[in-house]
């Protein structure tokens, strides 16, 4: 079994080249910015089926949405109260001719051409789950056993890192819970339990720790203390390219009634709603299983294999 995993300071750079050098990564040019190879995606596709199933028996609807948001929707959602750091905005060229001839003088003279674009009417999706709030609440009160989604999609955000586990463009699966305080904090609880569980299966060592959001500034270091205080954040920890500062994979959240009062979502007894979500990182548990098991998915333990492959 071929690992990288051979001291704690092994570094992010290290282990990058050593994924590339086993074609698992394809760079781009841009830090944070890959081609995946098929090897690289069929253990995605394979812990991903695994979440499904881990997540049957509740009986989700599942929502799939683009990596792209509502820029109104975005905006109503607070991120760039808490983020601006991390939000990726789309633009596009709306000129006319001239401009046309200047934008492409500017790019035959290696000069910034992307002054004269305009902002378009979406942004790129931040978390998986941004895009359910809105649509529920369009749908009006809550039943009263709440909502449970289950969705996926890409995510975007500015954290340009050549470590690889920092990518600008992810995939994150979440199970969002939405209802009354009782109800959500009950999924997390529950969760919490349930996704250990399933990582422990992959053979791969995980700790579970109180966590923070990386809010931004001043303001944000309240927020963040907060955060912490009132335990509304854990996050499953392996240990991808640092031993002394292991990545999250999994995040357990609870957002209070932050999303039912930017949307007015409301429960079936006219209450503002709670949610909260339980978010797996899929390049990183991936990312995760190639630093621990090995490069060559055919060489990782028995056991593993069966878990993911059947």
């Amino acid at each position: 079994m071929t690992t990288i995993m051979t001291t704690a300071a092994a570094g992010a750079d290290d282990f990058r080249d050593a994924l590339i050098r086993h074609g698992l990564l394809i760079p781009m040019g841009v830090d944070g910015l890959y081609g995946r190879s098929g090897v690289f995606e069929d253990v995605v596709e394979r812990f991903n089926a695994l979440v499904t199933a881990a997540g049957q028996r509740d009986r989700a609807e599942v929502m799939r949405f683009p990596p792209a948001l509502n820029r109104r929707h975005f905006e109503e959602s607070g991120y760039l109260e808490s983020f601006p750091q991390l939000a990726g905005t789309v633009h596009s060229f709306t000129g006319g001719e001239a401009d046309h001839r200047a934008l492409l003088k500017r790019v035959a003279a290696g000069e910034d051409w992307t002054a004269g674009q305009t902002a378009t009417g979406v942004v790129m999706t931040p978390a998986a789950c941004y895009p359910i709030y809105p649509t529920l609440a369009a749908r009006g009160p809550l039943p009263a056993e709440g909502a449970l989604v289950d969705v996926y999609s890409y995510c975007f955000r500015h954290e340009p890192s050549l470590d690889p586990a920092r990518m600008q463009l992810f995939r994150m699966r979440e199970y969002v819970r939405i209802g009354t305080p009782e109800q959500v904090t009950a999924f997390r609880s529950d969760w919490l339990e349930r996704g250990e569980a399933l990582m422990r299966s992959l053979g791969v060592p995980v700790t579970v720790d109180l966590a923070n959001d990386p809010f931004f500034g001043r303001a944000g270091r309240m927020l963040a203390a907060n955060q912490r205080d009132q335990g509304l954040k854990f996050e499953l920890l392996i240990p991808i390219t640092s031993a002394d500062k292991p990545t999250a994979c999994l995040s357990f959240n609870y957002h209070q009634d932050h999303f039912g009062l930017a949307w007015d979502l409301r429960t079936a007894d006219g209450d503002l709603a709670h949610s909260a979500c339980v978010g797996f990182g899929l390049e990183r548990v991936a990312l995760a299983l190639f630093r621990h098991l090995g490069f060559d998915p055919q060489g990782w333990p028995a056991p593993v294999r069966s878990v993911l492959w059947g």
